[in-house]
């Protein structure tokens, strides 16, 4: 496993995900342990891009439950069944990712933290059930492009090759 992360100075967002995407793949493939791989995970994406909160929630009966994550104190629990809450919520209902420009415009959004002003979140769909979602906020309005979904969805589809493969 590689204990440093390799990053290119002023790389463009793309070339960001490029490089990124591998040594996710090396660190991931190299450990059996959903919780230690989502916390390296997590490391690298809050290292890459440096948003304001980076992390997953898995899925626990009708709820997300926090995983591991970057940044500060965080939301613990977040609805999915029976009526989803939030932006992580709907996207685990929905099994889409889903890109918020700005959270405070966003019907139901949970604000966590009142710095938050745009976020990303992606689920890990297996079997027609959410079993977590990636959830990236960040400080800045309209963060978030087709580019963040298609990045953080290939981070989802390492997650789910090496620890839910049928």
């Amino acid at each position: 496993m590689a204990e440093t992360l390799h990053l290119s100075a002023n790389a463009t967002k793309g070339q960001r995900f490029t490089e990124i995407i591998p040594q996710i793949e090396s660190v991931v493939v190299a450990e059996t342990d959903l919780i230690a791989n989502l916390a390296n995970v997590a490391a690298i994406l809050r290292e890459a891009f440096g948003h304001f909160w980076i992390g997953f929630y898995l899925r626990k009966g009708n709820d997300l439950v926090l995983g591991p994550f970057q940044g500060p104190l965080a939301c613990t629990r977040i609805p999915v069944e029976p009526k989803p809450r939030g932006v992580c919520g709907d996207a685990a209902a929905q099994q889409k990712t889903i890109i918020v420009p700005d959270v405070d415009a966003y019907p139901g959004h949970i604000a966590c933290s009142s710095i938050s002003k745009s976020e990303i979140v992606v689920p890990l769909v297996v079997d027609q059930r959410t079993e977590l979602v990636l959830d990236v906020d960040s400080a800045e309005l309209s963060t978030f492009d087709e580019e963040d979904a298609q990045g953080y969805e290939a981070v989802i589809r390492i997650i789910q090759k090496h620890h839910f493969a049928s």
